[in-house]
């Protein structure tokens, strides 16, 4: 049984979760992981290819199969309703991908006139409309760790409307990373890793057009976002909270490009911890899953299958799945004040 910490930054109670399985070890650098109607997974790997995993009813993996290669480097996706597949490439933008030909589009590359740099996550509205990351501005993914020490907020959240052209809708943002939105899309949250926190913009009411927080102050760098079929969002935490990273968030920004290089260059390897959160609507959580010393690092997406978590990694060999523990049904939820 892993030690668990009685209480975190979430206020609610961290729970333990099982060890996890890995499974299709030839699925480098699966960074993000979803789920398509059919309820076969869904990622996006370090070679380049989309690919397609099949579970069996037992939860055996019993078909792992390339649906095609960007030519760059995949990240978020999504599937669409036509069973087209819309993909956030660190290197080539915002694509689409025929998972039947293995065609592969672009959708969009650029900003204002600008090249997007490093295109992170993505999700769709039931009208079309795309809402995607780009993580930076100034590095990209093969420096994402300077990003995060340098603190740039650079990031920024893109709009692409169905005949329309891709449009900053939040700019300034601190690594922005994972996107989604509510169940009833009167918002659209998004992560910003290098904030500890989850920005959310909202589309409908009195509050159309205003930024606020959905939820801040969390224990880790929050990745990929995944909006469950209950409608809570799953944020994966990709590590703890770093004490020295916080000090040089505080510092001058000619400090903190100073130490960019020497960070890179001593990266500390990513512990072995598994960490998830489910966020309700309004910025409670819900769930606090933990796992220490797991066979799988550096989680940067979680997604529910029935009652299994899958979980994807930037950096591991194939994806992890384990069981949903039940959860308590009375064990309160408490509200993590945001603001």
């Amino acid at each position: 049984m892993p030690r668990i910490r009685p209480r975190a930054r979430t206020g609610v109670a961290a729970e333990p979760l099982p060890y996890p399985r890995v499974l299709a070890p030839e699925a480098h650098g699966p960074e993000h992981v979803a789920i398509d109607a059919d309820g076969r997974i869904l990622t996006g790997t370090a070679d380049g290819a989309i690919r397609r995993l099949t579970l069996s009813p037992d939860h055996e993996l019993i078909r792992s199969e390339v649906l095609a290669h960007t030519g760059g480097r995949p990240l978020g996706l999504v599937p669409c309703p036509d069973g087209d597949l819309l993909v956030c490439d660190a290197r080539r933008g915002l694509l689409r991908v025929g998972p039947d030909d293995g065609s592969v589009r672009v959708v969009a590359d650029t900003v204002a006139g600008k090249p997007l740099r490093f295109c992170s996550n993505v999700a769709t509205a039931a009208d079309g409309t795309v809402y995607f990351t780009v993580s930076s501005r100034r590095h990209g993914l093969e420096n994402w760790l300077g990003d995060i020490v340098e603190n740039t907020a650079t990031g920024q959240l893109l709009r692409l409307r169905p005949g329309g052209r891709t449009e900053v809708v939040l700019d300034g943002l601190r690594f922005a990373n994972g996107v989604a939105l509510a169940a009833d899309e009167s918002y659209v949250a998004v992560a910003e890793s290098g904030a500890y926190r989850i920005s959310r913009l909202w589309l409908t009411g009195r509050r159309a057009g205003t930024r606020d927080l959905l939820i801040r102050d969390l224990p880790g760098f929050p990745d990929n976002l995944t909006r469950g079929p209950d409608g809570v969002l799953w944020v994966a935490l990709a590590a703890p909270r770093q004490p020295a990273v916080d000090l040089l968030h505080r510092a001058p920004a000619p400090l903190r490009r100073a130490a960019v290089p020497v960070v890179t260059r001593f990266r500390p390897s990513p512990r072995p911890t598994v960490r998830a959160l489910a966020i309700g609507p309004d910025g409670r959580v819900v769930r606090h899953l933990v796992r220490h010393r797991a066979p799988y690092r550096m989680v940067t997406s979680a997604c529910v299958l029935g009652g299994l978590l899958i979980l994807g990694s930037l950096l591991e060999r194939g994806i992890a799945v384990c069981a949903l523990p039940p959860r308590d049904a009375t064990a309160p939820a408490h509200p993590q004040p945001a603001g």
